[in-house]
């Protein structure tokens, strides 16, 4: 088995283990000491496959277009989901009516709780649908689905 083929799974398995766990934790609305690590891992896999796949074409390996496209598609999915996760405090800051993080000190104790929960459960519920999707898009890049 090739090396691209090893990281490819190691893609689809990374990616789907983060997506599980963090799908599992959103829906407990819990934390996972396991998701945020195995999330990293799998966005640096899918850097790592493409990286490498770049390297194959460059040495005149021939890729199917459909698998360089899904090998590619990935990447932009992480950046996106990154930029959602990054705007998921001000979100539930604004359906809450609060102007800034500041108001938050104005808030009970477990008004304050409640509102960290809300964004850690929308950044991990983001996350984990990012992850999912990238593991169809490298389950398609191989040809599985």
């Amino acid at each position: 088995m090739s090396l691209h083929a090893l990281l490819g799974i190691a893609v689809v398995v990374v990616n789907l283990a983060a997506g599980v766990i963090g799908a599992i934790a959103w829906w407990r609305v819990e934390s996972s000491r396991a998701f945020w690590p195995l999330l990293r891992a799998g966005q640096a896999l899918v850097v790592a496959v493409a990286a490498h796949g770049g390297i194959l074409v460059l040495q005149g390996e021939a890729l199917p277009d459909l698998h360089l496209i899904y090998g590619l598609v990935p990447i932009g999915v992480a950046f996106i989901a990154e930029q959602l996760r990054l705007t998921s405090a001000q979100a539930v800051l604004d359906q809450r009516g609060l102007e800034s993080s500041a108001e938050l000190a104005n808030l009970s104790e477990r008004e304050q709780k409640s509102v960290v929960v809300a964004i850690v459960r929308r950044e991990i519920g983001v996350m984990a649908a990012s992850a999912l999707v990238v593991t169809s898009l490298a389950l398609r890049a191989a040809g599985w689905l």
